[in-house]
């Protein structure tokens, strides 16, 4: 089977990690991919949105299949292109992925449908934002509708700055057409956890469950990222809580779709909040794979992957079970100095080897990319994904950091508390 990766980061990364180690995989290629991906797969420079470059490439090298990594071409209908040329492919079509597309679609499908999420209504004019969120009181979400960057979600402590994030988004402009229309919701106390299924229409698969970290710095301070570190499995999501997500949650969301005449076929990617009293509700929706969550899981999964996602697309997971790895699973990942604010590109990063010696570690790379001299340069801002397994989440944390501590990148920097609320510390 040949196989096309669509996506340049560390997500991508452990996908073809995964991947490559397939029998059923006879040739990989990754698109646009980065310098860690090349050691796996060929990488060809075609941007994960040029839905176009990549239907094109996949005819011309008779690709058999495509796992799209990247939110962004799925809501630009890149399944669905894939699909009217006959080439089979992983993740949602445009309609279904509207889900993660747009944060009114998704709050209004949970609401029609029972589905637990915190309070809000949808706005298109700043007054009538501003009163919703006076009537909820601080602290409030204000949430871009569509897809920003991760940067469209703005957690307020008080009033103030809610007005000013509905100003920006609103007024200014800020996220353009995707903050033509804001989400004002009530804030969820609690525990956040990622939660994973395959849903392939109608049936629907969980995965290992993960636990990820946003704020940039030690003890859970400083701007929200696109994730700094998560490990699995995560001791919240004890048996009875995942029959709870399944049953109130993931199984409800499919079926609505499926309802709708856009039926889901991907993977599930559930935000959630468990709230002091063990109840789950629905932060976010997602259409692909987490990242970082995405590193802990595929190291813990000891089936084949790529069966689990051809089964996935040809609707069969029901004849389909996944084993895991009774180990736990960490990922820190170590971005360039300045972000998630402004940084400097193009630094040398040296010590990958040894870093990654140990076989129980993994080093997926989220942005790099590799100069005429064979070195690695940090090309982005989350950079590297360094990722541990042992047979407990203290010595994988352990190993971690051991090997973050063998890098020689003085440019670089990480949290070194990734794992803390299930160790306690």
């Amino acid at each position: 089977m040949k196989v096309l990766v669509v996506g340049g980061g560390g997500r991508e990364h452990a996908l073809c990690w995964a991947i490559a180690a397939s029998p059923l995989c006879e040739a990989l290629y990754c698109a646009p991919g980065n310098a860690g991906i090349a050691k796996e797969a060929t990488c060809v420079p075609i941007p994960a949105e040029d839905v176009e470059g990549l239907l094109a490439f996949a005819r011309a090298e008779a690709i058999d299949f495509v796992v799209v990594g990247p939110e962004a071409p799925l809501v630009a209908g890149l399944i669905d292109r894939l699909s009217d040329a006959g080439i089979k492919a992983f993740g949602p079509s445009a309609a279904a992925a509207e889900l993660e597309g747009s944060k009114g679609f998704m709050k209004d499908l949970c609401a029609a449908n029972g589905i637990p999420t915190a309070r809000y209504r949808r706005f298109t004019e700043p007054e009538a934002a501003k009163a919703f969120a006076r009537e909820l009181g601080a602290p409030v979400v204000v949430k871009a509708d569509g897809l920003a960057a991760g940067k469209g979600v703005t957690v307020c402590p008080d009033l103030e700055t809610a007005e000013g994030a509905i100003d920006e988004a609103l007024v200014g402009g800020r996220f353009g057409a995707a903050g033509a229309e804001v989400v004002v919701e009530d804030f969820l106390d609690g525990e956040e956890v990622s939660f994973f299924a395959l849903v392939d229409g109608t049936t629907a698969l969980p995965l290992a469950s993960a636990q990820d970290h946003k704020a940039a710095f030690d003890g859970d301070r400083g701007p929200n990222t696109g994730g700094m570190g998560a490990y699995s499995p995560a001791p919240i999501v004890t048996p009875e809580l995942e029959a709870r997500i399944m049953a109130e949650i993931v199984g409800p969301t499919a079926e609505a779709l499926q309802a709708m005449g856009r039926p889901y076929r991907g993977v599930l990617f559930a935000g959630l909040m468990i709230s002091p009293e063990g109840d789950p509700k629905v932060v976010e929706f997602n259409v692909r794979f987490g990242d970082p969550e995405c590193e802990v899981l595929v190291t813990r999964l000891m089936s084949d992957l790529l069966p689990a996602l051809v089964a996935t697309a040809e609707g069969q997971l029901s004849h389909l079970t996944l084993r895991w790895l009774d180990s736990a699973a960490i990922s820190v990942v170590v971005a360039t100095k300045g972000y998630p604010g402004a940084y400097e590109k193009d630094s040398v990063i040296r010590g990958l080897d040894t870093a990654g010696a140990d076989e129980n570690v993994e080093i997926f790379h989220a942005g790099t990319a590799s100069n005429e001299a064979g070195e690695t340069l940090a090309t982005g801002g989350r950079v590297l994904a360094v990722t541990a397994t042992a047979p407990s989440l203290a010595e994988a944390q352990t190993k971690a950091y051991t090997a973050i501590d063998l890098l020689d990148w003085p440019e670089g920097f990480c949290r070194r508390d990734i794992g803390w609320r299930a160790l306690g510390g």
